[in-house]
């Protein structure tokens, strides 16, 4: 599984031209789920997105979580993270997970995100999206579990 957060001061997802998910201050997650993903590496990922600390403090210094400036968090499945492009020059997607089980792992990450009580805005799984954001830093992080 793959999580590539971004601290934002906003982002949205518009779906033919009409805005489906927004939100204000927070974190937009892409998420890639592979063949051997499993509900514990989603627990063990959503816990860590939740308690980062990549928000400023006081003092201009990352420290706080999103749980800690009480951020919102959009998140968009994303199977393109699960490329490889090791060998030539077109992607391979072989570790990527069938579309049911990467769907069903989405929808659980998603809920594991809300029951911390974080509001949550989504995607939606395998449609075509614009994703927009005002990355705030830029602050940017790769997260493998």
């Amino acid at each position: 599984m793959k999580v590539l957060i971004q601290r934002v001061k906003k982002a949205g997802v518009n779906i033919n031209g009409e805005t489906v998910s927004s939100i204000s201050k927070g974190i937009l997650a892409l998420v890639g789920i592979e063949k051997e993903d499993t509900r514990e590496q989603v627990e063990k990922l959503a816990k860590k997105v939740v308690n980062l600390r990549i928000f400023p403090d006081e003092n201009d210094k990352m420290n706080l979580s999103l749980l800690d400036v009480q951020g919102e968090m959009l998140i968009v499945s994303q199977f393109t993270l699960c490329g490889d492009c090791k060998k030539g020059t077109r992607p391979s997607f072989d570790k990527s997970a069938p579309p049911q089980i990467a769907n069903e792992l989405y929808e659980y990450f998603v809920s594991q995100i809300q029951s911390y009580g974080v509001k949550t805005g989504t995607g939606v799984f395998g449609a075509m999206m614009e994703v927009s954001l005002i990355n705030d830093g830029p602050v940017t992080f790769m997260l493998e579990g």
